[in-house]
């Protein structure tokens, strides 16, 4: 994926449609459509969801309180931390009404909804989680201007 590759993508964003579609997701798109940056908007399932992931430049999770209760968005993070390991896909995490450290320790909603997953992938969306909390992101609360956002990832496109 590096040197000349054309991404078909500039952003893929993993999220809980629940929490955040017409909150922080739906903002987001809409910085992204005034910025001409080029968005996976979840028009895909099964393998060709994974094929998007693997065609973005830069993947970003957008952590709720009901993420981890999506079996469909934890093997995204599976694949995303999978891209960031193999092509140096650029990942940033976004903890939306969710601290990073939860995630990270997978405490909360977080736990609860891994007890209940499948034993075959637990472990894996575990490990997945853990590392995408141990990157650098944005901590945000529900309500509070996400101005910055669209810039950040700006600045990450551009390589800055």
């Amino acid at each position: 994926m590096a040197g000349s590759f054309e991404y078909e993508y500039d952003v893929f964003v993993s999220f809980c449609e629940e929490d955040t579609r017409t909150s922080f997701a739906g903002h987001l798109f809409a910085a992204f459509d005034r910025k001409k940056i080029r968005a996976y908007r979840g028009e895909e399932a099964g393998p060709e969801l994974l094929k998007e992931i693997e065609t973005s430049n830069i993947a970003v999770v957008v952590f709720s309180k009901n993420y981890a209760t999506s079996h469909l968005c934890l093997d995204e993070l599976v694949k995303i931390m999978d891209c960031k390991r193999l092509f140096n896909q650029r990942v940033i995490p976004v903890f939306y009404d969710v601290s990073p450290s939860e995630v990270r320790k997978q405490k909360g909603n977080l736990a609860e909804a891994l007890l209940n997953g499948p034993e075959d992938k637990v472990n894996s969306w575990k490990v997945a989680l853990t590392d995408a909390a141990n990157l650098a992101g944005l901590h945000l609360k529900p309500y509070r201007r996400c101005v910055r956002s669209s810039k950040t990832l700006k600045s990450h496109k551009s390589g800055v």
